[in-house]
C-alpha cells in the first residue's frame, strides 16, 4: 500500500515577483533591473507578468482548491523601497500585508523570500549591485524593515532565490551588475557580500522572531562525472564542492569550504572576507535546507582548460547524459537525482530538507474549449514525488514538504511564457496578452488528488 506523509507536510507553489505580478509601474513601485529589459522574439517584456497584483486572490482560490498549504513569494524590493535604499513605500508594505492576510485567511503558510534576481535599478546603476558592499547593507536594512513588518505572522523565510548562482558566471545576470569585466574577483565580491547578507539577516530573525524559521537555498547543482576516468569524477566532486558543499557547510555552521578559501588565499581575494564577516557566519546556523531541482547534469574534463576556475566547469564541461531522457529545453529528467540529493543533505547536515522548486517546462497552447492533457507533467511530478518518498521511507530523510515552481503559469526565468510549469494555463502569450484567464489543465485534478490524499495516492 502507498505510504501517506507525515502529518503536516507542507504542499504548495513558488514563484517569483517579477515573473507574477506585472503592476510595474503601480503602487509607489520603483524601476528594477527587470523593468528595462526589452522583448525579443522569445521573450516578453516584464510589465504585466501574469498580473497577480491585480488577480491573486483567484489564484489563491486554486491553491486552496488543490489543498495547498503553504506559498513561497518574493517581496519586490523596489515596490517597498524604490531606490533600493531610500525611504519605505508604505503603499508597497500595505499590499504584501493584505498578500500574506489573504493566504493566511485560505489556510496557506507563507514563505517569504526576499531576493530573486531583481535588483532596484537605482542601486544597480550607482553601485553595480553586489559587487558593492553599500548594496549588501542597504538589502540588510530592507530585510530587517520586513523581518519587522511581517515577522509575528510569517514563520518561514528565505534571502536569496538559489545562492549558489552568485558563484556562477550567471551571477552577473542575477546581482544587479551592469557593467564590468566579469572579472572572477567581481564573482567573489558578489558570492561573499551575498552570503553575508544572509548571515546578518539570519541572526536578525532569530534574535528578533524567536521560533521563526530561516533557510538557506541552492539552484542544486547535481552533476555526475561522464565517465570513471579519474579527472572527471575529480572536476565533478570539485564542482560540487565550490557551488553546493560551500555554500551548505555555512548554512550548516561550518563555514565555508577549505577548498573555496584556499583559491581565495591563492587569487588574492582575501581582503574580500573581512575577520569581522568570517567571525559572524561561524555562529550562523539555518534551520532548514531548501533546494531547487529540475534536472541533473555530466560533466566532461576534456572540455574543461587546465587553468579554468572551478566556477566555470560546467560552462565549458556539459554534455548530455546518454541514459537520461530531456525536455525540449534539453533538461535532463532524473528523478532519482532528486532522491539523491534529498537523502545526502538529511545525512550529512541533518537539519530538515525543503526541496523548494520542481517541475518540468513545457511548450503549450490552448485551444480555448479543451483542457490541455499534460500527461508528461503527471508523469514527470509522479516520478519526483515517488523519488522524494523513497528518500523519506526507504532512507529516513526527514522532509519538510514539496513545492512545484510555477504551478500556475508565469513567465519563464527568461521572460518566455512558451515555457510553461503549470497545472493552471494562463491564458498570454509573450507578445498578447489576451485575457489572462486561468485554465486549470488535466494535471490539476491529478495533483489535487495527490495532495488531498497527503501523497498516498500518486
Amino acid at each position: 500500500m502507498s505510504k501517506t506523509l507525515p502529518s503536516g507536510f507542507l504542499w504548495g507553489n513558488s514563484v517569483s515577483s517579477m515573473q507574477t505580478e506585472g503592476a510595474w509601474n503601480e503602487g509607489g513601485k520603483g524601476p528594477s533591473v527587470y523593468d528595462i529589459r526589452e522583448a525579443s522574439e522569445f521573450a516578453s517584456d516584464w510589465k504585466v507578468a501574469t498580473d497577480s497584483y491585480h488577480r491573486y486572490q483567484e489564484d489563491f482560490d486554486y491553491m486552496r482548491d488543490l489543498g495547498m498549504n503553504c506559498y513561497r513569494f518574493q517581496i519586490a524590493w523596489s515596490r517597498v523601497c524604490p531606490d533600493g535604499d531610500g525611504a519605505f513605500n508604505e503603499e508597497g508594505i500595505a499590499f504584501y500585508d493584505r498578500f500574506i492576510n489573504d493566504l493566511i485567511a485560505r489556510g496557506i503558510a507563507p514563505m517569504i523570500c526576499l531576493y530573486h534576481f531583481d535588483m532596484p535599478l537605482a542601486l544597480a546603476e550607482k553601485y553595480n549591485g553586489f559587487t558593492d558592499r553599500r548594496v549588501l547593507e542597504a538589502f540588510v536594512r530592507y530585510g530587517q524593515k520586513m523581518i519587522d513588518c511581517f515577522g509575528d505572522r510569517v514563520t518561514w523565510w528565505l534571502t536569496f532565490n538559489e545562492q549558489n548562482i552568485y558563484h556562477m558566471p550567471e551571477a552577473f545576470r542575477v546581482s544587479g551588475y551592469l557593467r564590468g569585466d566579469k572579472t572572477l574577483r567581481e564573482l567573489y565580491q558578489i558570492q561573499h557580500h551575498v552570503m553575508m547578507a544572509h548571515v546578518q539577516l539570519t541572526h536578525y530573525l532569530h534574535e528578533t522572531k524567536p521560533g521563526k524559521l530561516m533557510g538557506g537555498m541552492l539552484a542544486h547543482q547535481l552533476v555526475y562525472p561522464a565517465t570513471c576516468k579519474p579527472r572527471d569524477v575529480f572536476c565533478a566532486q570539485q564542482y560540487d564542492e565550490f557551488l553546493n558543499q560551500n555554500l551548505l557547510r555555512v548554512f550548516a555552521g561550518q563555514g565555508y569550504s577549505p577548498a573555496v578559501m584556499a583559491v581565495v588565499e591563492r587569487e588574492g581575494f582575501s581582503d574580500i572576507y573581512r575577520a569581522e564577516d568570517l567571525a559572524l557566519i561561524a555562529r550562523v546556523k539555518n534551520d532548514y535546507m531548501a533546494f531547487s531541482y529540475y534536472a541533473s547534469k555530466t560533466l566532461d574534463s576534456d572540455a574543461i582548460a587546465a587553468d579554468a576556475p572551478v566556477n566555470y566547469y560546467l560552462q565549458q564541461g556539459d554534455v548530455p547524459n546518454p541514459y537520461l531522457e530531456a525536455t525540449e529545453w534539453n533538461w535532463q529528467i532524473d528523478p532519482l537525482g532528486f532522491r539523491a540529493i534529498i537523502t545526502r543533505y538529511y545525512n550529512d547536515w541533518r537539519l530538515p530538507v525543503f526541496p523548494i522548486e520542481n517541475g518540468i517546462g513545457v511548450i503549450e497552447t490552448w485551444d480555448g474549449v479543451n483542457p490541455i492533457n499534460d500527461d508528461y507533467r503527471i508523469a514527470y511530478h509522479r516520478d519526483h514525488l515517488q523519488a522524494m518518498k523513497d528518500a523519506i521511507f526507504e532512507d529516513g530523510a526527514q522532509v519538510v514538504g514539496y513545492l512545484g515552481w510555477g504551478l500556475i503559469d508565469i513567465l519563464s526565468s527568461q521572460g518566455d511564457m512558451r515555457k510553461r510549469y503549470g497545472v493552471v494555463y494562463v491564458n498570454r502569450e509573450n507578445h498578447d496578452l489576451k485575457d489572462l484567464k486561468r485554465v486549470p489543465k488535466r494535471s490539476y485534478a491529478w495533483l489535487k488528488q495527490v495532495i488531498h490524499s497527503n501523497g498516498r495516492e500518486l
